[in-house]
């Protein structure tokens, strides 16, 4: 009973957090008529939202702006933070401590109070209404480096060791005995960079003015406060927020394996 019970309250917190998800889902596919009804199943479905987001915003360029930048950041995370959290855990050189350290005060520092220097930064490069200002400030993360700097320090030295005898450098090292073993922490790292940059509005509206240079929730922000969906309004809005939601939660479902397995504590499997 007490086992029941619980699993009775753990389905409805559960009904609860997803409810709001599933009728912003059902609303899409709801005339204007039907749009303040907390019904899940339309009584006239129609794909008429979809049809006039599509046709008054140009959301396939800024689907596939949001990849590219998404895809190029979370590479270049994934890569840079590699090399730089291998040479933190496992290298012995000059300033190592204050490179840890800076790195560490560095995650206590808001990201607002960095937006107008590096805004002046773009400008001074000009970089504004680029590709760049949407990826260069983004290559390294310090939060995915401190977490895969972590995991390296669990990795047995004699496995360092083994590979320097067989002719391996750092680099390659890095690749091809650390990766294999590195999977639930750099889907989680992965994960989190893909997310915060596929999410990221403010800094495209910055930065980027050229509507087919715009990210997809960029360009969202601007249809919205636009004014551009029309009479049917909400369930407009709501359709294009389900074209930004699509890829994260599918991202989310591959790697949820490894996810959940860094979140729970990772460790080198026999």
């Amino acid at each position: 009973m007490r086992r029941a019970l619980l699993y009775a309250v753990l389905a409805l917190a559960a009904t609860t957090f997803i409810y709001p998800f599933l009728w912003m889902a059902a609303t899409t596919f709801k005339p204007a008529s039907e749009v303040g009804t907390l019904s899940l199943l339309p009584d006239h479905p129609t794909l008429e939202n979809y049809r006039i987001m599509w046709s008054r915003a140009r959301v396939g360029r800024a689907l596939l702006n949001s990849l590219v930048v998404a895809t190029v950041n979370t590479a270049a995370v994934l890569v840079f933070g590699s090399i730089t959290a291998y040479a933190l855990a496992r290298l012995r050189f000059p300033g190592r401590g204050l490179i840890l350290g800076a790195s560490l005060a560095a995650l206590l520092v808001p990201g607002q109070l960095t937006l107008i220097p590096t805004y002046a930064l773009m400008v001074q490069l000009g970089w504004v209404d680029t590709y760049a200002a949407l990826t260069v400030p983004y290559l390294f993360n310090v939060t995915g480096i401190l977490i895969l700097r972590q995991f390296f320090l669990q990795v047995p030295r004699s496995l360092i060791d083994a590979a320097r005898l067989d002719g391996m450098g750092e680099v390659r090292i890095i690749f091809t005995v650390f990766w294999p073993l590195a999977g639930p922490p750099l889907a989680m790292v992965g994960l989190f960079v893909f997310m915060g940059s596929w999410n990221e509005v403010l800094w495209p509206l910055l930065v980027i003015r050229e509507e087919a240079l715009m990210t997809l929730p960029q360009l969202l922000t601007v249809f919205r406060m636009g004014g551009a969906a029309g009479p049917a309004g909400l369930a407009v809005q709501l359709a294009a927020a389900m074209v930004l939601v699509v890829p994260v939660v599918t991202a989310y479902l591959f790697l949820q394996r490894w996810f959940i397995e860094s979140m729970t504590g990772t460790g080198l499997k026999g």
